[in-house]
């Protein structure tokens, strides 16, 4: 559980198309190579540590015939960003995909001072 010590919460949001390889054939589409995504994210402002971030599809678009497979996660979460990731795996045809995120934690506060 994440224990915030200060009135100052910031929450940011965001959203990040992550795949986009329809139109130019790429590896997601294909389902061959790569089948991992990286965007770095960066916060409108600095958290004073790092914050609970949570991701969701916003929307995609998959090829039928073939398993929907994938996984969305935020990793190397510090105050002042992260690293979005999305995999996905086997046949699973990923022509387009959208993902939300939420960062909530504390913000720096002015009566905070290090000695």
């Amino acid at each position: 559980m994440k224990k915030l010590r200060n009135h100052l919460i910031g929450v940011d949001q965001g959203e990040v198309a992550i795949v986009s390889d329809y139109d130019d054939g790429g590896e997601m589409w294909t389902g061959t190579g790569q089948r991992e995504r990286r965007r770095h994210v960066r916060f409108a402002e600095a958290f004073r540590t790092a914050p609970a971030v949570q991701c969701a599809v916003a929307m995609w678009d998959v090829a039928g015939g073939t398993n929907q497979r994938g996984d969305v996660a935020a990793e190397s979460v510090t105050g002042e960003g992260f690293e979005l990731v999305f995999r996905t795996w086997s046949d699973t045809r990923i022509a387009r995909l959208r993902v939300r995120w939420m960062a909530i934690g504390e913000l720096a506060h002015a009566d905070d001072w290090s000695v």
